[in-house]
């Protein structure tokens, strides 16, 4: 009887084991806030493919973006349209959905991506699989490097 007893005991408590480890991921988005000019019409539409790619998006409109840029540690010479920040990273101007998955997958020890200046093509501006430009990770220490080189798809 207690062997039956222990047997149902082990049984049961893999099930339930089993059944924790099968269940469905948490559809919980990552929260990004993109600080963005109220007038700028590419920032919202690289919001608007961020929201559409699953991330809860809020909307932050300032007329001085240099305070968010200066608070995250932007460089001057990478600064772009707009501003988001998420899960600790900023994405500086138009950084390309697949430089935001890699980012958050790889978690580098980066303060995060820049994008400098509104490249035509890039994800906001265009969206052109002919597009080309640099996406730079910018390290807590030491001098940004590339991160991904966006180049037209042949």
């Amino acid at each position: 009887m207690r062997t039956d007893r222990r047997q149902f005991l082990a049984g049961s408590a893999s099930a339930l084991l089993l059944a924790f480890l099968a269940r469905p991921a948490s559809a919980s988005a990552s929260v990004m806030t993109v600080h963005k000019d109220p007038n700028c019409g590419c920032c919202h539409l690289w919001a608007e493919a961020m929201q559409k790619a699953g991330f809860d998006v809020r909307l932050n409109d300032l007329g001085d973006l240099a305070p968010i840029k200066a608070r995250l540690g932007v460089p001057g010479d990478l600064e772009g349209c707009h501003t988001a920040e998420i899960e600790g990273y900023f994405l500086e101007g138009h950084v390309p959905l697949s430089s935001v998955r890699r980012l958050l997958d790889e978690r580098p020890a980066i303060k995060g991506l820049a994008v400098p200046g509104m490249p035509s093509g890039s994800l906001g501006m265009g969206d052109d699989p002919a597009a080309s430009y640099d996406v730079v990770a910018v390290p807590v220490s030491g001098k940004p490097y590339l991160f991904e080189a966006v180049r037209p798809k042949a």
